[in-house]
């Protein structure tokens, strides 16, 4: 998706910030996965409004670089910015604007499925990387579409999910034909709403941008929906499954 096309950006935090428990949450994982490994240099590849850009920072002590290719979200990004350990840089996984053997860390949360030529950006990431370091993605799959909190409430969203996200093999098949090796491969839950009215708060920030290919008639459909689900259910907390894969 053309992020700068879209008022997504403008929206993008409201919709998809899940508080510091949920980067915390994270930090372990991404901290547990690297183990011992030095990391000095990560980039943040596809990293949007920097969501998890300074918290990796902090985290680590490290430098981070953002590259995202849309400039209304790394506008958003710049805005918010306190930490002088991150900087921004527009740019794609096609083409990542920084030297051979530069990181010791790549982060990807979220964009496997935008990128418009997979292989070719797993290879950039292969060439930034340095010998032995570590590439985390943070993604949503084909496998998990039944999982996923609100698709049962958009019917015509099920084949927008199966043509937009990749299956789990298909991504290690990837990764490991641009010479990575798979290091583990899991699934974390993580919870993105205290309840379901807060939940449906956050899709209405209109944040998705699977959701956002919906009709308008459609979308507001599904949220009236989820509505009267949310009445039924009571203030039950919303999880929803992520995909996490590790390579080397």
């Amino acid at each position: 998706m053309d992020y700068d096309s879209t008022d997504i950006p403008a929206v993008y935090d409201r919709g998809r910030d899940h508080g510091p428990e949920m980067l915390q949450l994270w930090m372990k994982v991404v901290a547990s996965s690297v183990g011992k490994q030095s990391i000095n240099t990560i980039l943040d590849l596809g990293c949007g409004t920097g969501r998890f850009s300074e918290a990796l920072a902090a985290h680590f002590d490290a430098e981070v670089i953002g590259i995202d290719p849309s400039k209304k979200m790394l506008d958003q990004a710049w805005k918010k910015l306190r930490d002088r350990r991150v900087q921004y840089e527009h740019g794609c996984g096609e083409a990542i604007p920084l030297p051979n053997d530069s990181v010791d860390l790549i982060f990807m949360s979220m964009c496997f499925h935008h990128f418009d030529d997979q292989m070719l950006a797993t290879r950039e990431c292969r060439r930034v990387l340095r010998d032995g370091a570590t590439a985390i993605l943070r993604t949503g799959t084909r496998d998990r579409i039944p999982s996923y909190p609100y698709v049962d409430f958009f019917p015509k969203i099920h084949p927008i999910l199966k043509d937009r996200l990749p299956t789990a093999a298909f991504i290690r098949e990837v990764f490991e034909s641009a010479g990575f090796s798979t290091v583990s491969s899991d699934i974390v839950i993580q919870q993105i709403a205290p309840d379901c009215a807060t939940y449906i708060d956050k899709l209405s920030a209109g944040a998705d941008s699977v959701l956002a290919q919906l009709s308008p008639a459609d979308f507001q459909a599904g949220i009236e929906a989820m509505r009267a689900h949310a009445a039924r259910a009571g203030d039950k907390p919303v999880c929803e499954p992520i995909d996490l894969f590790v390579f080397r």
